[in-house]
């Protein structure tokens, strides 16, 4: 989407080079070893991160601008990761591909687009797989520190359970934080975890 491009047009990482303060918090789920996607990865710090961890990771996004900075944050940090550029709405969500999908604030779909995002989500999971999601509340836009404005973008615990009917659940909450997630996300913040695992 040109909109994300134009805002990748910057030698600064807008999101910041460190990865989600949700993944570091639930690194223990990035087994070495294991295949990872990272879902609209951006500017690369998650996919870095999960590269750092030990796993095979593919990232994917749809701007040529946030994926020439991806290459070269996994390059200043020596890991490899596999950068595809596609649109997230096309992505082909190959079953049972991945052990590991990461889903960081990728909250600029609209609903219909939503659900068959989220329902490839869980196909390309392969059994056992771990799914690690991460976003903002309603509540968020009363902060105004990132996100969408638009309440039909964000989740609450009962559609993310709705949507995610076919996962076991393994933590699902909402709750407010401070974040420094470059200038893109800084500040108090309405924010829901979920890691969710498919049946083996």
């Amino acid at each position: 989407m040109a909109m994300w491009d134009d805002r990748f047009d910057t030698p600064d990482y807008v999101y910041g080079k460190a990865p989600a303060a949700f993944l570091t918090d639930h690194a223990g789920w990035l087994t070495p070893g294991a295949r990872g996607l990272a879902v609209a990865d951006g500017e690369g710090r998650n996919s870095t991160f999960m590269a750092q961890r030990g796993l095979s990771v593919t990232a994917m996004d749809s701007s040529p601008n946030a994926i020439a900075k991806a290459r070269a944050l996994a390059a200043e940090r020596g890991v490899r990761v596999d950068h595809v550029e596609a649109s997230i709405t096309d992505w082909d969500w190959a079953p049972a591909a991945f052990d590991v999908v990461a889903a960081i604030f990728i909250q600029f779909l609209r609903p219909a687009e939503r659900a068959a995002v989220f329902a490839g989500m869980a196909r390309t999971l392969a059994p056992g797989g771990t799914l690690l999601l991460h976003g903002y509340t309603p509540e968020q836009i009363a902060f105004g520190t990132g996100g969408p404005r638009n309440p039909d973008f964000l989740y609450t615990e009962a559609l993310l359970r709705g949507q995610f009917a076919g996962l076991e659940i393994v933590e699902l909450r909402s709750y407010e934080r401070e974040i420094s997630e470059g200038v893109g996300h800084s500040g108090r913040s309405a924010l829901i975890d979920m890691v969710a695992k498919k049946p083996a």
